[in-house]
């Protein structure tokens, strides 16, 4: 399913809901992880990474409640370094 297709169907019969993603590159595929969910899915470019989590996203929230789903307001990258064993 398209993504157009999906906002169509959330638009028609579902309420809207603004969720967060990060998407950075691990070898030769994209990664897309939601950070309200935890779902996370991947793809050769962005645009396929993101159109796998929507799908993904679409799948994991079919029996969620909206109360469920964790409010990410602003996040914030920040670089930690530490030493391990």
């Amino acid at each position: 399913m398209r993504y157009n297709e999906i906002v169509s169907n959330l638009n028609t019969h579902m309420r809207k809901i603004d969720l967060k993603n990060v998407v950075w590159k691990e070898g030769k595929y994209y990664v897309a992880w939601n950070l309200n969910t935890a779902v996370s899915s991947f793809g050769e470019t962005k645009k396929e990474a993101l159109e796998s989590l929507e799908e993904a996203l679409e799948l994991h929230l079919e029996d969620i409640p909206s109360s469920k789903i964790n409010k990410v307001e602003k996040p914030d990258l920040v670089p930690l370094s530490f030493k391990y064993a």
